[in-house]
């Protein structure tokens, strides 16, 4: 899973970008706000999803155009596209070999993960945000994970508006309903089980001290089965109804994270904890997912060599040396990413242009 070839068209602030590329590390180094992150926003909409911005659409456009961007890349024979056109700025359109595909499809092809400063926020923030990294971190093992959670809410919106109809709801087409997201919702429920049990093992075998030891734990309420769902969702309609929503489901678990040497929960940690606790589950999962689909995920690291001492930014660099796989890094100084392999393509990046160190 490398990208040999990186093309962005009125993305951010690069109206044209093409970068080539190979296997191993990828250093992107430059002032803050010359575009570093830009860059790794680019390659994260290889994915489903918002990528690691989660930004609309209508924000990620060269200010410059139109109102469209794409973003290509080049893996071996297959070719990606996604991207907006200037008659549709808020449509996502995305190709396979020139094939228009539905967006979830780019799982099949890519598994990408990433970690970024704002991710600092996530044990301190609201459930929402850890759902969507689990389910992250599911879609790239499981890529039709991704589609499960689509067609889950469109039918929990669907039921919302349902219920909120000041007439009584059709009985027959609340049922049609419930089943829909009883069985797409035990498929979600399902997957994240499986994912936070086979990531605790990873863990557990890969905790070397380089990181803190993290262990999780998925809060869904004991939902994961078709028929407890359906079950749920019929005798929770009255409830639903006065509140306006759903209010038990799949979309209501949380993940919880603890610090396993510590035996505390990751909003308790320190600062230093919480990164150490991420930088611990990002690389299990590169490591289960290399175990489990044949090759290793492309990682995505802003700003992360930053926050780590040197003996631990040299650890790092020469354990993900050891595993393979692609590697994208940024940094203010180029002298944080000394102790990278000597094969690793360093490029400035300054003020929307992007240069061969």
């Amino acid at each position: 899973m490398t990208i040999s070839r990186l093309t962005l068209q009125n993305f951010r602030n690069y109206p044209q970008l093409r970068l080539e590329t190979a296997p191993g590390f990828i250093v992107l180094s430059g002032d803050n706000g010359a575009g570093k992150t830009n860059i790794l926003e680019a390659v994260s909409l290889l994915s489903p999803g918002r990528g690691l911005r989660r930004a609309a659409l209508r924000d990620i456009a060269y200010e410059g155009s139109d109102g469209d961007f794409a973003v290509a890349a080049e893996l071996g024979d297959i070719q990606l596209g996604t991207g907006t056109s200037a008659e549709y700025p808020e449509r996502r359109k995305t190709r396979v070999n020139s094939a228009a595909v539905p967006t979830n499809d780019l799982a099949q092809w890519l598994s990408i993960l990433w970690l970024t400063p704002a991710m600092d926020r996530l044990f301190m923030e609201g459930a929402s945000g850890r759902r969507n990294f689990l389910d992250r971190l599911v879609t790239a093992l499981e890529p039709d994970h991704a589609r499960n959670c689509t067609r889950y809410d469109a039918a929990r919106r669907e039921r919302n508006r349902l219920l909120a109809d000041e007439y009584m709801p059709d009985t027959e087409w609340l049922d049609a309903l419930d089943g829909q997201l009883a069985s797409f919702g035990s498929a979600v429920a399902e997957a994240r089980c499986r994912i936070t049990d086979a990531l605790n093992i990873s863990l557990a075998i890969t905790d070397d001290g380089l990181f803190a030891a993290a262990k999780l734990n998925l809060d869904d309420s004991g939902l994961r089965s078709e028929q407890a769902l359906q079950q749920t969702f019929r005798t929770s309609r009255a409830a639903d109804r006065a509140a306006g929503r759903t209010l038990l489901g799949p979309h209501r678990a949380d993940l919880t994270v603890f610090h396993g040497t510590k035996n505390q929960a990751a909003e308790k940690c320190s600062t230093g904890e919480q990164k150490a606790l991420l930088f611990s589950i990002i690389l299990a999962h590169a490591d289960l997912i290399a175990e489990q689909r044949g090759n290793r995920p492309i990682l995505l690291l802003d700003e992360v060599a930053a926050h780590l001492d040197p003996r631990r930014r040299a650890a790092l660099f020469g354990k993900l040396a050891e595993k393979g796989g692609q590697v994208w890094l940024t940094g203010t100084e180029p002298e944080l990413f000394e102790d990278t392999p000597n094969d690793a393509l360093h490029f400035r990046v300054a003020e929307g242009s992007v240069t061969k160190r």
